[in-house]
């Protein structure tokens, strides 16, 4: 279960002291691909008496910079598309947002982790590519929100590798084993700098759509204020299924199956 490390006071996923009153309601929605999706949308309210701190002006030092935006129209809606890239290495990324970003207006975001054979080949040994499309529907209803698409394909390792991962895995490794075996650790991503184009975009407070708790407490510790995880859960057969089974188990994703 995921917990907010004690520096950061009363963090909206601090589960192990106080009292938490949680609400969840489940929907079903099936997608515009066909695919079915369970949204179980969870608020968890923390009895607090010290408030964290005010990231609408305690915001940290910004290592990116905002290259170029467009308009993006898409089958999902219409976005706006923002190019940046790091100030300290060579990385960069895409960022699809749409309607006012406010800081004080607790908005959709996701990051989302490039996966080319997920997200643009439509493989079936993941749920990513379901995942990014189901996000931009919800922004896309909600009629507010951003995704941060980060370039750190393979939780790190790059395509080349990932598909060298593959070959493994076709010989019976799980994505976990796999990347051991290929000398690399099992999650390499940083999530600080796509904190800080949130930032850019002039948001503070977040409502996460995700079920990596990695993710959750890497926002929270670059400084956003989480004041909702929305678990997004796409119902799959094999091979996905084995491949969300062990990020259950070995990763602590928040999963529910």
């Amino acid at each position: 279960m995921f917990t907010s490390s004690p520096h950061e006071g009363c963090g909206l996923f601090c589960f192990a002291v106080g009292r938490a009153i949680r609400q969840s309601r489940l929907l079903h929605i099936r997608g515009s691909e066909g695919y079915n999706l369970s949204i179980e949308r969870k608020v968890t309210m923390k009895d607090c008496s010290v408030e964290p701190p005010d990231c609408s002006t305690d915001r940290p030092p910004i290592s990116v910079e905002k290259v170029a935006v467009a308009k993006l129209p898409t089958k999902r809606g219409d976005f706006m598309i923002a190019g940046y890239r790091s100030l300290t290495s060579d990385e960069e990324f895409v960022v699809l947002y749409k309607g006012e970003m406010q800081a004080d207006v607790p908005t959709l975001v996701r990051i989302h982790s490039q996966c080319l054979t997920g997200d643009v080949f439509g493989s079936i040994k993941c749920d990513c590519g379901p995942q990014l499309h189901v996000a931009m529907e919800m922004i896309e209803r909600e009629g507010r929100g951003a995704i941060v698409y980060q370039q750190q394909e393979g939780r790190g390792i790059g395509i080349l590798n990932k598909i060298r991962a593959y070959a493994l895995q076709d010989d019976g490794a799980d994505t976990v084993e796999a990347n051991e075996k290929l000398g690399f650790a099992v999650d390499a991503r940083n999530y600080q700098q796509c904190a800080e184009i949130l930032f850019d975009l002039g948001l503070c407070k977040v409502r996460v759509i995700s079920n990596n708790p990695d993710k959750l407490q890497a926002l929270e510790k670059a400084g956003l204020r989480i004041v909702e995880r929305i678990p997004i859960e796409i119902k799959t057969s094999q091979p996905a299924a084995h491949y969300l089974r062990t990020k259950k188990e070995k990763l602590g994703h928040l999963l529910n199956f």
